[in-house]
């Protein structure tokens, strides 16, 4: 554009301010300025991705920089925004599904919210099954977004015909819907693959030490995990790992164990999803639920960032490892999803005293 345009431009919007333009010109203006300046999305799912990430300085990181990236900004509030666009992009380009069908899928409430997104804007059906721990908040976002909760119990483990992956398969097989099964579904870590992990090692200017992951699918660990030790083979995966939940004990030791019990949501597990790449984690720390509720609340009241209960055991892992070193190292976790979806519990006072975490 040549300069005396730009110079124009400029004085417009400088006189607009001052409220010294004539209506034409100011309809001048307002269209250079669009046409320039600003950025607008076709629909609401190319937004997902390229969430900003942010150093957290009020915290007590000893000698590391700790950085999170904050993935709660996703338009569905969640990092499972980016792996819901691939998985239904992908059966798509396969052929298995087209607008009207019936999806259905198992889920913590993220990936459902992330489905529900999509499905909204595609003109799918959304059927979710939701173990009953789940923050009712999620449930109501889900309905809201149009798709059918179906609540099954979260007590009962992998091979009852009450879990909430065997419930999932088994209504698709009776009914003929589309099981998204985003544990054995490669669409699901090829997000984080082309997604994710190029964005975090852009953010960092490939300066990255180690990555701390939880795991839920098992997506984000193989797709992350993949990308950064392509590109850096000595960076550390970390996991980070809800007390009760088999895989830290399974990374430290090989052995399978029964599951305990844990109230963070999203990450844990009693199995081995078949997408979960365990091998490519370095180290990993098991984190309370009191820990990780403690310890997403002090992020709010520090940092000003409300992440959910699974950022909580995330952050609680970052800092145990950053806080174990003695040299300086770049350290990055995830705040994997909005905390405006645990306001009746984990940011309920009232909710976390009934849990025995505060006084």
């Amino acid at each position: 554009m040549p300069k005396d345009w730009l110079e124009q431009i400029f004085l417009l919007q400088f006189y607009g301010l001052c409220g010294k333009v004539a209506p034409n010109e100011i309809s001048q203006f307002e269209r250079l300025s669009t046409a320039i300046h600003m950025n607008t999305f076709d629909n609401v799912l190319e937004m997902i991705g390229n969430t900003p990430m942010v150093e957290f300085k009020k915290m007590d990181t000893g000698v590391c920089q700790l950085f999170g990236k904050l993935e709660s900004q996703n338009p569905g509030g969640s990092i499972k925004d980016r792996i819901a666009v691939s998985m239904i992009d992908a059966a798509e380009k396969a052929g298995d599904i087209k607008a009207g069908d019936t999806l259905i899928e198992a889920t913590a409430g993220n990936t459902g919210l992330g489905l529900a997104l999509v499905a909204a804007q595609k003109g799918y059906k959304l059927k979710i099954v939701l173990p009953d721990k789940m923050s009712k908040e999620k449930a109501y976002n889900l309905k809201a977004l149009g798709a059918e909760v179906i609540w099954t119990r979260s007590d009962v483990m992998k091979g009852h015909p009450e879990y909430y992956q065997d419930m999932a398969e088994r209504l698709a097989k009776e009914n003929d819907w589309y099981y998204i099964n985003q544990f054995a579904n490669p669409a699901n870590f090829a997000a984080h693959y082309k997604t994710t992990g190029p964005e975090i090692w852009q953010q960092t200017a490939g300066k990255i030490d180690a990555m701390v992951v939880g795991v839920g699918s098992g997506g984000t660990v193989t797709g992350l995990g993949r990308y950064l030790k392509e590109q850096n083979p000595d960076m550390e995966m970390v996991l980070a790992d809800p007390e009760g939940s088999i895989l830290a004990h399974y990374h430290e030791t090989g052995e399978m164990v029964e599951a305990g019990s844990w109230l963070v949501e999203g990450i844990g597990e009693d199995f081995i999803p078949d997408i979960c790449d365990m091998k490519l984690f370095d180290k990993a720390y098991y984190v309370s639920d009191k820990e990780a509720l403690m310890v997403a609340r002090e992020l709010m009241t520090k940092e000003a960032i409300m992440g959910g209960s699974s950022s909580g055991t995330l952050l609680a892992a970052a800092l145990k490892y950053c806080r174990e070193q003695t040299e300086p190292k770049r350290v990055v976790t995830l705040i994997c999803d909005t905390g405006n979806r645990y306001l009746s519990k984990m940011y309920n006072d009232e909710w976390m005293k009934e849990q025995g975490f505060l006084d």
